[in-house]
């Protein structure tokens, strides 16, 4: 039998311990070349509506005597520009419903295992790589949060931390002050820290150690003017990457791996975050012709493979600002997490079955 899992029974399963564990698992059997991933890939297509656009995103990966996972995400995209900047927008039918899911299959012998709403395990493994970062490059006295953002997101990413670094204080903004204020309340409550709710987003900075901007910005929303000396940096949303000020003052940049070249073509190396295919007649939308960040600071770049290993010391001084970001790894990241989601799911009897022969034919394709 196939499962389908629902949002409701991921939160049941998934903690964010195991999925720490998953990814950083994931992440060491590509360096051994045991597993592989994609990087994702979207197809964009004008609609009626001239503001908005079309797209259609997977990736995918797996590892040997594992699991296989592809990730699918539809969504009519636009852009939202208000007096606070400016926010991309999605829907899924209609405002307020998505349509995210995680197909996952055994690569012993290709049986569909499951069928995932992705929501709350994207919040999760998003999450989780702000973890893994603070956890090889941030100071190992850390225990102050600047947050930029109060949404689910923020949420999971304080989650992440608080599993690697004992936390002390939360200082955070976000543009709603009730949003911010709920925010607050609840990650007290939740991790047992101080929590000071910021009026302007400069004062989340003031003696933080780890700064996160967290936000469905497509603009950049820090200030790396205000950085102050050893502060760690995770950057979500903001167009892929922080502020020029901020990079700018970057000491050391751990970016977790590329996505392997194809074995058929191993001189096509990408270290784009995304590919995006669009036509070219009637346009996709903005930044169709834009290319999606790479490696951003080439000459101040630390693998993650180089850290775990001892290779590279990573931060040599409490004093250097430090930067960390996963990659175009995506893919190496649904088939970990959908294999604990589905396990646990499994041995917990939850999810809701379907006979794999619907998924089953037998015409050969």
């Amino acid at each position: 039998m196939t499962l389908l899992i629902n949002n409701a029974d991921v939160e049941k399963v998934l903690t964010m311990r195991a999925t720490l564990e998953a990814l950083e698992e994931s992440y060491r059997r590509l360096d051994a070349g045991e597993a592989v991933c994609r990087p994702r890939i979207d197809v964009r297509l004008p609609t009626s509506d001239p503001a908005k656009t079309y797209q259609w995103g997977t990736m995918e990966g797996g590892a040997s005597a594992g699991y296989f996972a592809i990730r699918m995400k539809s969504d009519i995209v636009y852009e939202k520009r208000d007096g606070a900047g400016a926010t991309q927008e999605k829907y899924c039918s209609r405002p307020g419903l998505f349509c995210g899911l995680v197909f996952l299959t055994s690569v012993e012998n290709g049986e569909p295992l499951a069928i995932i709403n992705d929501g709350v395990l994207q919040h999760m493994r998003v999450g989780a790589d702000g973890g893994i970062g603070v956890k090889h490059l941030a100071r190992r006295d850390a225990e102050v949060v600047g947050m930029l953002g109060s949404g689910g997101m923020a949420r999971t990413h304080v989650e992440a931390f608080a599993c690697v670094r004992k936390l002390r204080k939360l200082q955070v903004f976000s543009p709603t002050r009730a949003n911010r204020e709920a925010f607050g309340r609840e990650m007290a409550a939740r991790h047992g820290i101080e929590v000071q709710v910021c009026d302007a987003p400069e004062q989340v900075y003031r003696g933080a150690h780890i700064l996160a901007s967290v936000t469905d910005s497509s603009d950049p929303v820090g200030d790396g003017r205000l950085l102050e000396p050893g502060t760690h940096l995770v950057n979500i949303g903001g167009g892929g990457l922080p502020d020029a000020a901020s990079l700018a003052r970057v000491d050391v940049y751990l970016r977790f791996g590329n996505a392997p070249p194809p074995a058929s073509r191993p001189d096509l190396v990408f270290d784009d975050e995304h590919i995006t295919w669009a036509p070219r007649a009637g346009g996709a939308g903005k930044g169709r012709g834009r290319r999606a960040h790479g490696v951003s600071l080439a000459d101040r770049v630390v693998w993650l493979a180089d850290l775990v290993s001892g290779k590279n010391p990573g931060r040599t001084s409490d004093q250097q600002i430090t930067y960390s970001e996963r990659g175009n790894l995506q893919g190496a990241q649904f088939y970990a997490v959908a294999g604990r989601i589905y396990e646990a799911a499994r041995a917990a009897g939850l999810g809701r079955e379907i006979p794999t022969e619907w998924l089953l034919q037998d015409v050969r394709n």
